[in-house]
């Protein structure tokens, strides 16, 4: 079974920076893309930063150039460098991957728990 566990997520002030991780287990290969998404309270989750399986990123225009997703293959860990922080970016921040497993199966659509990140003004 995949678990992906976000964690890094706390309350910071404006104009800080955060780094959240997404950890995968369960066998893992690889994860071959991931993203991150949040959910701002009242509002629905959104994509704010993805990675394909050839390295390419994306980003919501509301945190490019703020942002920064990477992955570190030998950890099977994922992260969300948030810098400039502002209180708009204040919400639960969840991981989601495809992964390959060891026995090279791809799982699909896994998410992680959420990790709450609330910037004061």
């Amino acid at each position: 079974q995949v678990q992906l566990v976000e964690s890094g997520g706390e309350l910071v002030q404006a104009g800080g920076s955060l780094r959240l991780s997404c950890a995968a287990s369960g066998n893992i290969f690889y994860i071959r893309t991931a993203n991150w998404y949040r959910q701002a309270p009242g509002k629905q989750r959104e994509l704010v930063a993805s990675r394909s399986s050839n390295g390419n990123t994306n980003y919501a225009d509301s945190v490019k150039g703020r942002f920064t997703i990477s992955r570190d293959n030998a950890k099977n860990t994922v992260y969300l460098q948030m810098d400039s922080l502002t209180p708009d970016d204040t919400g639960v921040y969840y991981c989601n991957a495809d992964v390959v497993l060891s026995t090279g199966t791809e799982m699909r659509d896994n998410w992680g728990q959420g990790t709450q990140v609330t910037v004061s003004s």
